[in-house]
């Protein structure tokens, strides 16, 4: 029987396993002392582009021993190299995982009969997810969830406060996506600690991606993992059609392939009266950014 420790930590077990292994990919040292780089030679087809073409979606190929075929957004640490690409195209490339990072680099136009992934009967896209979603100014839907200890919680639960939500789940493996959140909400979690005024009272809150695996009792393990304080940082789970709701509201892509979830990103800081007052795509936000806009809302 695994144990809740084995359900959220696989990069780490990645890593080992990688580093043992022979075959497509390499390790050697990172930069950070104890970390270890893991390469993945790859191929892909572009499915899309962010709208500053910092990021690149790509459906790419079964990695053996690290992950199975999917789309998904990829940053690029060249942009030289993906300027002329579009749609459709067929590439390889080079992907680096570390414990903190992820992106691609060695991108090359190759033959699309040398890709081995099918064409899908849908195309997700950046263009896609803009499409009816929430936007600042809106009005917090309702939701009815229920957090890591198996009680109910809704929007009445943060009346009053602000709070601020993102989409996890515990059996992510990619480092700069969920474990990413998890880790500024961690460093918010200190900031609401030791802050003042409104940001002493804001609240977090994580929405698993994956309800069917993800159960109070998953979610509560992960919070200890992660070091949640109760009283400010909440995980939760619900039915599939309340996440269906709430990740279609934040235009959050999410599909299951290949035995895990390909999925984009969103995380919003929720005013003491139901309004959503910011909202950030993506996974380039800073813990910083977000208790500016929590102070700066308080003014």
């Amino acid at each position: 029987m695994k144990s809740a420790l084995d359900s959220i930590l696989p990069v780490q077990k990645i890593v080992l396993i990688g580093c043992l292994a022979l075959g497509v990919f390499g390790c050697e040292r990172s930069t950070h002392p104890g970390e270890t780089v893991q390469h993945y030679e790859t191929r892909g087809v572009v499915r899309g582009f962010s709208p500053d073409r910092s990021t690149i979606e790509i459906q790419h190929e079964n990695i053996s021993g690290f992950m199975p075929s999917m789309t998904m957004p990829f940053v690029a640490r060249d942009q030289k190299r993906i300027a002329d690409l579009k749609i459709g195209d067929a590439i390889s490339f080079r992907m680096t995982v570390t414990q903190r990072d992820f992106w691609i680099d060695h991108v090359k136009k190759i033959p699309r009969e040398d890709v081995d992934v099918a064409e899908p009967k849908h195309t997700p896209s950046f263009s896609a997810e803009r499409d009816a979603r929430l936007k600042e100014g809106d009005q917090m839907p309702r939701f009815s969830l229920t957090d890591q200890n198996g009680q109910g919680i809704s929007l009445d639960t943060f009346r009053g406060q602000p709070f601020v939500l993102t989409f996890v789940f515990t059996r992510c493996p990619v480092p700069n996506f969920c474990p990413r959140m998890s880790n500024n909400f961690e460093e918010l979690q200190t900031a609401i600690k030791t802050g003042s005024a409104t940001l002493a009272t804001t609240r977090l809150l994580s929405i698993t991606l994956d309800p069917d695996y993800d159960t109070p009792k998953i979610l509560s393990d992960y919070a200890a993992f992660r070091h949640a304080d109760r009283r400010i940082w909440t995980f939760a789970t619900g039915r599939a059609r309340e996440i269906d709701a709430l990740t279609g509201g934040f235009s959050v892509y999410r599909q299951t392939e290949g035995g895990t979830i390909s999925h984009g990103l969103a995380t919003a800081l929720i005013n003491r009266d139901g309004k959503i007052e910011k909202i950030w795509r993506g996974n380039a936000w800073t813990p910083a950014e977000v208790t500016g806009a929590i102070q700066a809302e308080s003014k």
